[in-house]
């Protein structure tokens, strides 16, 4: 029995998400049902660095799964993506050891949220980026984002459905990069509540526009309440970049 660590990438605008649910398109469900046709019915579950929402998208998620198939790693690549849909793409198949898990054996993890910033939509972009048209202080942006660089109780950019009880976090960068009229948010960090990044790149949105100063962010991180930050960014806009692990140099 072998364990295969894949690296994935996929377009999440026409699934219900990454995490298989008794309805709705999975990434998960279609690449299960895919291993499972490669077994000969015999059914595989694979498990992921984390779930995304509906929307969402992924240049580097990562699963693994066991197999008592011989097949190489390049073979395992070529295979199964003769078989999936064109909106996921295996980018990388390796064997690892037994001990591996592709949740908890993961280190950090970097999200990038894109912005689109130009007066009129863009019509190709309109499922991969925010259309954000308004006036908008990036400097401004930039200082509130140091204020998110540490280790900090994340409750107040947190969904409140989250179930999670611990809600510390390390963020070790949060990059705000700009490409003519594209905003792209970079944040590395531990790990991510839910909806996290989503909720700190729609406050950081509320400080380019006026509506909070750059040093709002310590305050609220502080009062440790969910309403206090208030917005969350669109899933659509939002990528999950990377997964590092210890036998990989960052």
């Amino acid at each position: 029995m072998a364990r295969m660590k894949v690296t994935v990438a996929y377009d999440g605008t026409e699934f219900a998400g990454y995490q298989i649910q008794p309805s709705g398109r999975t990434v998960q469900g279609i690449i299960q049902s895919v291993l499972q046709k490669m077994h000969k019915g015999e059914p595989i579950s694979i498990a992921a660095s984390g779930r995304t929402d509906a929307g969402v998208h992924a240049v580097g998620q990562v699963f693994h799964f066991d197999s008592d198939l011989s097949i190489y790693p390049d073979a395992w690549c070529k295979a199964l993506n003769a078989m999936l849909p064109n909106d996921i793409l295996i980018r990388k198949v390796e064997e690892v050891s037994p001990s591996f898990h592709s949740r908890f054996s993961a280190v950090s993890k970097e999200y990038h949220y894109k912005l689109l910033t130009s007066k009129q939509a863009d019509v190709f972009k309109r499922n991969h980026m925010l259309h954000y048209s308004y006036a908008i202080n990036v400097d401004d942006i930039k200082r509130a984002a140091l204020f998110f660089l540490g280790t900090y109780d994340f409750t107040s950019f947190s969904s409140a459905r989250s179930e999670v009880a611990d809600k510390v976090r390390t963020i070790y960068a949060l990059d705000i990069v700009e490409e003519g009229e594209q905003l792209t948010f970079q944040i590395k960090g531990s790990g991510f509540l839910y909806n996290m990044v989503r909720i700190i790149v729609g406050t950081l949105l509320e400080v380019g526009s006026g509506k909070r100063k750059p040093e709002d962010i310590q305050h609220i991180l502080v009062g440790k309440d969910r309403s206090l930050a208030r917005k969350t960014a669109p899933a659509h806009g939002l990528y999950l970049h990377q997964v590092n692990y210890q036998d990989k140099p960052e």
